[in-house]
């Protein structure tokens, strides 16, 4: 992809209607000055002092981030959350960050999923993390609720991005009966771009675009081997996925980029290297974003993938952050490697 063919391409984001279905989290930053702890009378335990805290949206919100600093035109939440404080943070950060919320199911039955992160504010190191997720299954009202919702909302789209966040089975947004019916949505609007991203169930999607990432890709493929290094069995896994779906397959590589296919030919986009200190957590999120904003907006598999390449090379050196890349930094990276 050239300079220029890559320019066109991020102007016509702004035309694009794409909705962000699944597990919307907060990301809660606790920034503490160790020099200021205390001990606690009752306890004994060091006190850590926050002196900051910083909200965004996590999982789901990370690729709706993600999407709106493409400039993507209009990014709709589909999703459930709590009726509580945190749910209240996490909509705050998706309105500043331009994501129609109106779908976005609160509910008293349900936490809103948070990682509190406390973080050193020295040294930027990351202590334990801290995680709130909802570990019953989802009630079938509120599944009743989602599907009524993304079948309003499916026409409306140029884009789908399925976010499955929780490993839990059917705790999380994307439940059994959600999937089937996502599937089905797929089959039905095939002109339209629906893509799946999971960490544990990748396999249970049909008729849309998977990314699984290479360690998902072989523990969801049966296979004797489970080398990641090992180029042709990644293939392999990417042409089972493709024949099973009937769609697209990309597999992220971390830093060997991105691997695509459509199930007959592959295409390869090696990493762009950058130096140290780098932070994956994103990673994935920002390539989802990326890829699918590229495919709506009618780019080849080859072009989707390398914008996936450029836009995670930048993301990954924001560091104690989940980061997201503009077009001024994606044309820039361009201009760098060439």
């Amino acid at each position: 992809m050239t300079l220029t063919e890559l320019q066109h391409l991020l102007v016509q984001f702004k035309n694009l209607n794409i909705l962000v279905m699944g597990d919307f989290f907060l990301d809660r930053y606790l920034l503490f000055d160790p020099d200021l702890a205390e001990t606690s009378i009752e306890t004994g335990l060091d006190a850590h002092q926050i002196v900051n805290i910083r909200n965004q949206p996590g999982a789901a919100g990370t690729v709706t981030s993600n999407l709106n600093a493409l400039d993507v035109g209009h990014i709709f939440a589909l999703g459930v959350i709590g009726d509580d404080g945190q749910g209240y943070d996490l909509k705050k950060g998706l309105h500043s960050t331009n994501v129609n919320t109106d779908n976005l199911i609160e509910s008293s039955d349900c936490f809103t999923p948070t990682y509190t992160k406390p973080i050193n504010q020295k040294t930027g190191q990351e202590h334990e993390r801290q995680d709130i997720k909802n570990r019953k299954p989802l009630s079938s009202d509120l599944e009743d609720q989602l599907i009524h919702r993304l079948r309003q909302l499916v026409p409306q789209m140029h884009g789908v991005i399925a976010l499955d966040q929780v490993k839990e089975h059917n705790c999380g947004v994307l439940t059994d009966r959600v999937i089937d019916e996502l599937s089905t949505l797929a089959e039905q609007y095939a002109n339209k771009t629906f893509f799946a991203d999971s960490r544990t169930r990748i396999g249970d999607f049909k008729n849309v675009i998977l990314k699984p990432n290479r360690t998902e890709a072989l523990e969801a493929i049966s296979l004797e081997s489970k080398d990641e290094t090992n180029q042709n069995l990644l293939e392999q896994c990417a042409r089972i996925f493709s024949q099973q779906t009937g769609k697209p397959a990309f597999v992220t590589l971390d830093a060997d980029g991105i691997l695509a296919t459509d199930g007959d030919t592959f295409t390869h986009i090696p990493g762009v290297k950058v130096p140290p200190p780098i932070d994956i957590v994103g990673a994935g999120d920002s390539v989802s974003a990326s890829v699918v904003s590229a495919l709506c907006a009618g780019a080849s598999l080859a072009d989707a993938a390398q914008l996936g390449v450029l836009v995670s090379s930048i993301t990954i050196q924001q560091i104690g952050t989940t980061g997201t890349a503009s077009p001024e930094q994606i044309v820039e990276r361009i201009q760098e490697i060439d």
